[in-house]
């Protein structure tokens, strides 16, 4: 014979197991309710609590707690009943309130809200401001810039080098041709002081300039490898001198597609002239103020920071050495950028800028309506 207190019947009205059924489905969402009304529909099915425990992988004790919530209190008893603590001080309306000033005003005498001067504004505490902040993503201390280009083929441009990147042409060679100019040898003005165990590396804010020099460097694509060479000056001479440099290390049967950008010696008429002379080039110009559309600037930037920047030279001489033997080293294992943005990637953000513009430009002109 059973044992044991007896169990109180639990019947379902249809509207009850068609609402369980709907919240038992549920593949993602509110998975405490599913397993609940999982629960409850094993119950009325007749089965016992050990049963249910065992096909749920819950404890008895789980079952026999909603099994009873559902008797007593139905549907309603299988929410989570109300956390215990303090009573909420902050309401809505102040949310909101603190929200609004923060997207559509700037404190007096000042451009961007800081906790204080919005403690000041709405009463609050800095902490409850930090904390509302910190949940609608807001960082009023934080500005960014940007930088649209004006050229009038710009989608057309991004389109080219992309597809170039992503299904470069078969039997040619893909360069990204620059300049780093102007790349400065400092000295520091007193000796640097080495890193030490809890000690970072030390050297003076102040600096030596001891001359310059450019840095001209194409980049093959396919495989990495840099052609590089630093002249003094930065003039269409030393770029056509850089461009036999690199016509002599190209195999001579070969395409060569070069990507450059809009500076004002790569269109020079002498310039202009070799190319007509080299028929097998192929240029594919950046847009305006696009130059990061260019992927020797990537290595301009990892050269820069690997090896100018903390670097102290004597004498331009010192610089170009120190330049030239970190491409050898380079070339020695070169790994070429995986470039994997699409134009539709590329030209999203754009759309979307846009778009705010039109928005702002109709808001500022609703309001100078009114």
């Amino acid at each position: 014979m059973p044992i044991g207190r007896p169990k109180k019947p639990l019947v379902l009205t249809e509207e009850e197991r068609v609402k369980l059924e709907q919240w038992a489905r549920r593949p993602k969402t509110a998975q405490r309710l599913a397993l609940r009304s999982r629960l409850v529909l094993r119950c009325a099915g007749g089965l016992s609590n050990q049963t249910v425990a065992g096909q749920l992988r819950i404890t008895r004790a789980t079952v026999c707690k909603w099994r009873e919530r559902f008797r007593t209190a139905r549907l309603q008893g299988l929410a989570d009943e109300p956390r215990p603590g303090a009573p909420r001080e902050i309401t809505d309306a102040q949310v909101e309130d603190l929200i609004t000033r923060t997207l559509e005003s700037t404190p007096p005498q000042a451009t961007p809200w800081s906790t204080r001067s919005m403690a000041r504004a709405t009463k609050l505490s800095r902490a409850t401001i930090s904390r509302i902040w910190r949940a609608f993503g807001l960082q009023p201390q934080r500005s960014e810039t940007f930088k649209l280009s004006s050229d009038p083929f710009f989608l057309g441009k991004v389109r080219d080098l992309v597809g170039l990147y992503l299904n470069p042409p078969d039997h040619a060679v893909v360069l990204c041709l620059d300049e780093k100019s102007q790349v400065q040898a400092l000295d520091r003005t007193r000796p640097l002081l080495p890193l030490r165990p809890g000690v970072p590396e030390h050297q003076t804010h102040d600096y030596i300039r001891h001359g310059t020099t450019s840095l001209f460097a194409a980049l093959e694509v396919a495989t990495g490898k840099i052609i590089g060479k630093c002249q003094r000056r930065h003039r269409s001479q030393e770029f056509l001198k850089f461009l036999e440099e690199v016509d002599r290390q190209l195999p001579a049967c070969a395409a060569v597609h070069l990507v450059l950008d809009n500076y004002g010696t790569h269109k020079t008429p002498k310039v202009k002239r070799w190319f007509a002379r080299h028929s097998r080039y192929h240029l594919h110009f950046t847009p305006t103020s696009a130059s990061w559309l260019n992927q020797l600037e990537r290595f301009f930037a990892e050269l820069t920071q690997r090896r100018l920047r903390r670097g102290t030279f004597t004498h331009v001489r010192q610089l170009e050495q120190a330049i030239h033997d970190y491409l050898d080293h380079h070339n020695r294992d070169p790994r070429p950028f995986v470039w994997t943005a699409t134009a539709n990637t590329i030209l999203k953000p754009l759309r979307i800028l846009q778009c705010s513009e039109a928005l702002v430009c109709i808001l500022h002109g609703s309001a100078s309506g009114l």
